[in-house]
């Protein structure tokens, strides 16, 4: 399960969706967020589905390669489907075995509960797929420079949510090193109940933390070596500028939101 988290990993490769400057990106990204929580019908949620499987069709991203990284939250998803399927009351009552009452209303919330949150996964590992951290970094502190008339650090922000971003396939791999270590020594991670299995993951946190602190310690110094001092007199490399086609994804985005809108009035 390790190897499946690909939350702030990029996949490069050269697609529309790649080119497409990182201001679009985020507030694509927010809009589909939203629209999974605009729509009641089941017409909206068809749209969705297939508006996230255009979109990763034309980023040339392996679908295998985004679904791989469901796996990690699918404790998540039974839990919310259980909850969904055992604590809804409304309906025709299907099934009764004891305590368990289940009615048809209470499965058919489940089941769209369980596709919601699998877009949603979908929507936001898309976004650090195609977009690189420094691009995320560009595109949250331009997007956001209007709060900086109120004081708001939005450099500091942009670059802290970047370095975020960028420390998790590290962690990750460090998580992985770790345990193939612990393994070579005797350690057990596999066999045992699941609490059992949660204990002999405990060993794992020292090394861990500490190898964290040291590569935060280590980009701090790399960071201070190279005069770094804040967002202030800074300039880009590559300055972000409209585009056409940015224009063209502005429009695409705001279509396939009124078509999520007007879906509920239809179904």
């Amino acid at each position: 399960m390790i190897r499946d988290i690909t939350i702030g990993q990029y996949y490069p490769v050269d697609s529309p969706i790649h080119r497409l400057d990182p201001r679009v990106k985020l507030s694509g990204t927010m809009l589909f967020l939203i629209s999974l929580f605009v729509f009641k019908g089941y017409l909206g949620y068809v749209l969705a589905a297939l508006f996230v499987g255009i979109v990763i069709k034309v980023s040339k991203v392996p679908f295998r390669y985004i679904v791989r990284g469901l796996r990690p939250v699918l404790i998540l998803l039974l839990v919310t489907v259980l909850f969904n399927l055992f604590l809804t009351r409304e309906g025709t009552e299907i099934f009764t075995l004891g305590f368990i009452h289940i009615y048809d209303q209470g499965l058919i919330f489940a089941f769209l509960m369980a596709v919601r949150l699998v877009l949603l996964v979908l929507g936001t590992s898309l976004m650090t797929f195609t977009t690189t951290p420094n691009q995320l970094t560009d595109g949250l502190e331009k997007g956001l420079r209007g709060l900086r008339k109120i004081h708001v650090p939005v450099h500091e922000i942009a670059m802290m949510m970047s370095i975020a971003l960028r420390f998790i396939p590290i962690l990750v791999e460090e998580t992985d090193k770790i345990m193939k270590a612990q393994q070579a020594r005797g350690a057990d991670f596999e066999s045992g109940k699941l609490l059992q299995r949660a204990k002999a993951l405990v060993p794992l946190l020292v090394p861990l933390i500490v190898s964290a602190f040291r590569r935060a310690n280590d980009l701090a110094l790399a960071m201070e070596a190279r005069c770094y001092h804040g967002g202030d007199g800074r300039t880009k490399m590559k300055p972000l500028k409209y585009k056409k086609r940015d224009a063209v994804a502005y429009l695409i985005l705001f279509g396939y939101l009124g078509l999520v809108i007007g879906s509920g009035f239809l179904f």
